[in-house]
């Protein structure tokens, strides 16, 4: 399979239940690059959930550290996952810290209720040091991203990084809904703090960074590695 786009996430890991909670809740495997039965929940229908959750769907279950990008005439995948293995080795693991459901404008996310420097950390590093691979974003991109209102620091990285959103403008977030009205929020809302009220209760280590890819015409994202962090390397 050929990908249009690149992305590096962090996803929760493996057999951790954040993990097994984001494939079952947006009926998405991206390890497996399948759909998948999603998670029971009676008092929604399926057009409810399908609607509710159609764009976290979209793109897997993970929060943004380096955005989808396209290479660079010349780049290859090879050349990138190299750089993304070559940072994740100068990493050390690092508590994320508990998370807690919070409304984002019109979506409904979870969020670090304390988040740690190394995080911002290296959510720079993956902006800055990977991005000698990406091809500027096109006229269309950009407007794209500027019908949300940019303010004139956003607009400046939207212009250097291709993201408005990023350093001291970046908000780690793990999407779980998508844009949605007041209403359908007040429906969504408590159905998920009654999933994620078991989930929540466990740590959640950051001891890797995730290389996905777009496969483009509206496909679903897939995870295609996980790179560890240098410590956990050595058993630490």
């Amino acid at each position: 399979m050929s990908f249009e786009r690149y992305a590096v996430y962090f996803a929760p890991p493996a057999g951790h239940p954040l993990a097994a909670f984001g494939r079952d809740w947006l009926g998405w495997d991206a390890v497996a690059g399948e759909a998948c039965e999603r998670a029971s929940v009676d008092v929604l229908t399926e057009e409810q959930w399908r609607r509710f959750t159609e764009a976290p769907r979209r793109y897997g279950f993970h929060g943004t550290l380096k955005p989808p990008l396209r290479l660079s005439e010349g780049e290859t995948v090879e050349a990138f996952a190299g750089a993304v293995a070559s940072l994740a080795r100068r990493k050390e693991p690092f508590l994320l810290g508990r998370l807690r459901l919070a409304r984002l404008g019109r979506f409904l996310a979870l969020i670090p209720s304390d988040p740690p420097s190394d995080l911002a950390l290296l959510a720079r590093d993956c902006v800055m040091e990977l991005d000698r691979f990406r091809t500027p974003a096109s006229d269309a991109e950009l407007a794209r991203r500027r019908k949300a209102g940019l303010t004139s620091r956003q607009e400046e990285y939207l212009m250097r990084w291709g993201y408005p959103y990023v350093l001291d403008e970046f908000r780690f977030h793990l999407t779980v809904s998508s844009a949605l009205a007041d209403s359908e929020i007040d429906v969504v809302q408590p159905v998920l703090e009654r999933l994620l009220e078991p989930v929540l209760i466990q740590p959640v280590a950051v001891s890797e960074i995730c290389l996905f890819g777009d496969p483009g015409s509206g496909a679903n994202f897939k995870l295609l590695q996980r790179f560890p962090f240098g410590a956990a390397t050595d058993g630490a």
